[in-house]
């Protein structure tokens, strides 16, 4: 009997949002919701894969290279997991990258690549290296969300599209930790270039976006943090 990829997808969706959290609901693959906004830039949430997300630059994490990282459980199911995905759309490439040792994905390490036209949704994907997955804790990502907004801005983009991918990788991460650290490493990390260009020691270029993409059964956890972060500011 055939079984269509659509079936197999729900199907690894449902599996991973049970063994997650039992009282998570999964979310709709292409759900967006903007969380908050702040100093002209608002933080929005997708249900997306990084290849398969829209915006003028994608941004990736990577933990330094071991064999079959992303492949091989506790990875997430294939199905679920943007990083093969991303790998996939890219040919293997970034496997190969990482594999080589031509990019180390040494924690925030970067390297920018520009994907063959169609391969994935955006024109540019920026690796952000993680480091020793077995070194990583949720504090790092505020330094990896500064890194991506600067980088960003560097390249001259008006919004950006984010995935930690840490999960895919097989780190079981604080979801919601890992979403409002990120959040505060690119909101930190904006106030200080709205205060270069206020200063004319930058170019005053606007950032109106930054989207973080999070998977199904993480969406509405991944939210909470993000709207945490946002908070925080506000006081």
């Amino acid at each position: 009997m055939m079984v269509s990829a659509s079936f197999l997808f729900l199907h690894a969706i449902t599996l991973v949002g049970q063994h997650t959290d039992s009282t998570n609901k999964t979310t709709p693959v292409g759900t967006a919701k903007v969380w908050g906004k702040i100093d002209g830039m608002s933080i929005i949430g997708l249900v997306q894969g990084p290849s398969a997300a829209v915006a003028p630059l994608q941004v990736a994490c990577v933990f330094e290279y071991t064999e079959g990282d992303i492949f091989n459980p506790p990875a997430l199911p294939a199905a679920l997991n943007g990083m093969v995905h991303l790998d996939h759309a890219l040919k293997g490439q970034i496997t190969e990258l990482r594999k080589s040792g031509k990019f180390a994905g040494h924690y925030l390490e970067t390297l920018l690549i520009t994907p063959p036209k169609g391969a994935m949704k955006a024109p540019r994907l920026l690796l952000i290296g993680l480091g020793d997955r077995h070194q990583f804790n949720a504090d790092m990502m505020i330094n990896i969300g500064a890194v991506a907004l600067r980088e960003a801005t560097r390249i001259g983009v008006t919004g950006f599209s984010f995935a930690s991918d840490i999960k895919d990788a097989g780190i079981d991460s604080p979801t919601a930790l890992v979403a409002g650290n990120v959040t505060r490493g690119i909101i930190n990390a904006w106030r200080t270039q709205l205060y270069l260009q206020k200063q004319h020691l930058s170019p005053a270029k606007p950032m109106t976006k930054a989207t973080l993409l999070a998977g199904p059964a993480f969406f509405e956890t991944a939210g909470e943090g993000i709207k945490e972060a946002i908070a925080s500011f506000n006081h």
